[in-house]
């Protein structure tokens, strides 16, 4: 299997047929296990023998999601959790400890930043915020050894990009590891272990899933911090995926590749539309010619991604009123699903930050954050002229 392309492990990957010959994957919504023996059960529990234990441990579902994304991510292993929080705070949480340090680019969900800036603060570990972009701050940064990194790119709303290869290069020199929720890019469009990093986080409810039906996340990389202090983390605080939840990321795994292409194609053509509308102040998109940081977007990414946001000529008022008349761009926080969906940043997903954090951060009270789904580009161009008035 690991001799098989992304597109083939998309599909292949990971399963292994019961005695049934089934030709989807099976699903075991199972709790528990039995053993033919006392003897074998504690063989099991010890260690001594392969088995499952315990669905919090471990499932035969979840294992088939897990060893699907561990090939398509070409790491060494992976492990499902319950949400996406759940995986970026059992990957930070796990192998940190009261004295601590992280350095981290300040653009970044909001639920991140709490749990960097504020949660994490209460048992003592202190978390620097860099602007992302300049590599400069992150020397500046890493000057007082952390122990970790951590940066998301492209950024959640902003679509600002960091130097995975750079910044891991300037971590590793400090003894920290680094790690990279690549949500927005997807596996597809940006593989960070080949770039240099040390660990990859994932919300599986966004891209992956891909049609809004199910919470989950994941954390990938070496085995020794998988299967070490993650692990341990994990199995005993309890974040855990469903089966059910596994077995449906699975078989969504096996048309990432085309949905997320088909997005992003879609996504640089409203992005190019918006960039000539009237009413619209700006468009950031990470592809197109007027990113800051188009240079970099194509060197480390396959293509743009499904995200664009926009600023709205105006304020709240008149970033609400543009969604307001959107008719196939659905109105939700959530993001990478079939059907098109708008945000306002400012009020919903980043509304906990401060009016300061929101302000270093470049959210303003105009974005609007656009998530392109697969209809009809023509339809979608036609629902954003309308919203616009044009």
């Amino acid at each position: 299997m690991d001799d098989w392309r992304p597109k083939t492990q998309q599909v292949r990957g990971g399963h292994e047929r019961t005695a049934f010959g089934e030709t989807a994957e099976g699903i075991f919504l199972t709790s528990g296990y039995v053993y033919e023996s006392a003897e074998e059960a504690a063989a099991v529990f010890s260690g001594d023998s392969e088995g499952y234990i315990y669905t919090r441990y471990g499932n035969p579902t979840i294992s088939v999601f897990e060893e699907r994304l561990r090939l398509l991510d070409g790491a060494e292993a992976c492990r499902a959790t319950a949400s996406g929080m759940a995986a970026v705070f059992a990957a930070v949480a796990c192998d940190t400890s009261a004295g601590d340090r992280i350095v981290a680019s300040r653009s970044l969900f909001g639920s991140t930043v709490a749990v960097l800036g504020r949660l994490l603060a209460r048992w003592g570990i202190e978390t620097t915020f860099v602007d992302g972009r300049d590599l400069k701050s992150w020397e500046r940064a890493l000057e007082r050894s952390p122990k970790l990194v951590y940066l998301e790119t492209p950024s959640n709303p902003m679509l600002e990009l960091v130097d995975i290869a750079a910044v891991s290069e300037l971590a590793h020199g400090a003894g920290a590891r680094v790690i990279v929720d690549n949500v927005f890019a997807t596996p597809v469009l940006q593989r960070p272990l080949e770039l240099g990093a040390d660990i990859v986080v994932y919300s599986t409810t966004k891209h992956l899933d891909g049609q809004g039906r199910t919470l989950g996340g994941a954390v990938l990389g070496p085995a020794e911090f998988i299967h070490g202090p993650l692990q341990e983390f994990q199995r005993h605080t309890g974040p855990s995926m469903s089966p059910f939840n596994a077995w449906v990321v699975a078989k969504s795994l096996e048309t990432l590749d085309l949905r997320v292409r088909e997005q992003s194609r879609s996504a640089a053509a409203l992005a190019s539309f918006l960039g000539e509308a009237p009413g619209v102040l700006r468009v950031l998109y990470p592809t197109a010619d007027e990113h800051p940081q188009v240079e970099l977007a194509r060197r480390q990414m396959e293509a743009g991604g499904s995200m664009v946001s926009v600023e709205i000529d105006g304020g709240r008022d008149e970033a609400f009123g543009f969604m307001n008349r959107l008719r196939l761009f659905d109105i939700s926080n959530n993001l990478g699903d079939a059907k098109s969906l708008s945000t306002h940043p400012a009020t919903t997903t980043h509304s906990r930050l401060t009016p300061q954090e929101r302000q270093a951060m470049g959210i303003s009270d105009a974005l609007v954050r656009l998530s392109v789904g697969l209809e009809d580009l023509l339809d979608l161009k036609a629902d954003l002229a309308g919203a616009l008035g044009l």
